[in-house]
């Protein structure tokens, strides 16, 4: 990854959600994600442009949970939190905001964060 790579997604991964609720915020287009979803490691948004989905894998069921939940307590500081798929050796996690029907930036830095976990 280069430098100014990564020095983007410091800042992203710095940076502190705001509180959403239905009606007070509107998602962003595709083409709006993509400068986001650029500065993210291996993210894949979806085709109708509403989720971001990554899958990591993990060596035994231990080291999945213990993903897991630094997960849940990034989620928990940021108020915004994933859907998740786990299993004994991976987990898949979706970031979408449901009170605007798709993504917003809310997303992305949850998702800047979980990836400096790893």
């Amino acid at each position: 990854m280069s430098d100014k790579r990564k020095q983007k997604m410091e800042v992203l991964s710095e940076k502190k959600c705001q509180v959403c609720e239905i009606g007070t915020g509107k998602a962003m287009s595709i083409d709006a994600a993509m400068p986001y979803l650029s500065q993210l490691n291996e993210w894949q948004i979806s085709e109708d442009g509403k989720k971001i989905t990554k899958r990591f894998s993990f060596k035994g069921f231990y080291k999945t949970m213990a993903f897991v939940n630094a997960v849940a307590w990034v989620a928990n500081t940021e108020g915004h939190h994933p859907d998740m798929q786990v299993g004994y050796n991976y987990c898949v996690i979706d970031f979408t905001t449901h009170a605007a029907d798709g993504l917003t930036e809310n997303d992305f830095i949850c998702a800047a964060k979980v990836d400096k976990l790893m």
